[in-house]
């Protein structure tokens, strides 16, 4: 395995950030034309599409045998019921509260890393996390933000899924030749799965087709399912091979920040003084995160890999 560069690595987690925001964005234009589930449905299917035609491209198989299977299952969990939990809890809380529950998963990974992976968490990285979290808070944060009980109950799920896949994958990835291939399998699955879900809501007599798609909407939901979903997980599985899953899941925290970014940029809304200083705060304890971690993780990962002499 030959050894990956750490600003490599920092650049695949920043650009996965980068996809998951400005896809948001873009899906806040989709989801006003097509039903939640729809969707997804769609939203996956283009990233799976795109994710077959460039690996025909390139010449690469569609399976990788060394991969556990379990590895590909994972899509299941997320992206599958993790954003199906996710879109149906938005139905009952306001999206900046939403945003703001999504704010625990990386401390949730930061411990689930700790206990199932015997990962060691420094003081320097919890401080720094705090830190994150709170610039984060002056970006998202809007008076008035409410929801209902069961709402906060399905987004938590939909979080503590997301956390469960970084863990868990991390610890298959090793038996993985490709990054390709893991994301492929699990883009294949989680499409069956809101499959799945979309005729169990359509047969209990739920709204699943669209009264009318304008090109803009199908534009929207396609070009947000190809960053969202393809890009997205990719670079990200790439980075999460190299760093451990505590420091990889330290990237989430620029998510909003790409999000806020792209809604100044596509949808014209406008940025708070007080959101202009969580930007700042937010990117340097992201970047003071990224100097102090990913280095040495990734020359450990590297040194494990080596054959031993």
């Amino acid at each position: 395995m030959t050894p990956i560069s750490h600003r490599r690595t920092a650049l695949a987690l920043t650009f996965a950030a980068a996809c998951w925001g400005f896809g948001t964005v873009i899906s806040k234009r989709a989801v006003a034309e097509l039903p939640p589930l729809t969707l997804l449905s769609v939203q996956l299917g283009a990233s799976l599409a795109l994710l077959l035609a460039l690996m025909r491209l390139r010449g690469l198989p569609l399976r990788d045998r060394a991969a556990s299977p379990i590895l590909g299952r994972l899509g299941v969990l997320n992206p599958g019921l993790a954003y199906a939990l996710g879109l149906l809890g938005l139905v009952y809380i306001s999206a900046s509260l939403s945003v703001m529950l999504w704010a625990i998963e990386p401390l949730a990974i930061l411990f689930l890393a700790a206990w199932f992976l015997h990962e060691r968490i420094g003081p320097l990285l919890v401080a720094l996390s705090v830190v994150a979290i709170a610039g984060m808070v002056l970006v998202i944060y809007q008076p008035g933000s409410t929801g209902t009980a069961l709402g906060v109950t399905l987004t938590i799920g939909g979080v503590a899924c997301c956390a469960t896949y970084t863990v868990v994958a991390r610890r298959l990835l090793v038996t993985a030749d490709s990054t390709a291939q893991v994301v492929v399998a699990q883009q294949a699955h989680a499409l069956i799965f809101a499959f799945v879900l979309v005729g169990a809501l359509w047969l209990v007599g739920g709204a699943v087709l669209p009264q009318a798609v304008s090109v803009a909407g199908w534009v929207s939901a396609i070009g947000s399912g190809v960053l969202y979903y393809g890009l997205a997980y990719w670079l990200y599985l790439f980075g999460l091979r190299q760093v451990p899953a505590s420091v990889a899941a330290l990237s989430f925290y620029l998510i909003p920040v790409f999000g806020v970014v792209g809604g100044i940029a596509f949808l014209g809304e406008r940025f708070e003084p007080t959101q202009w200083i969580g930007v700042v705060v937010v990117l340097v304890a992201i970047a003071a995160i990224l100097w102090r971690e990913i280095e040495p993780a990734a020359r450990a990962t590297a040194k494990a890999a080596l054959p031993a002499e």
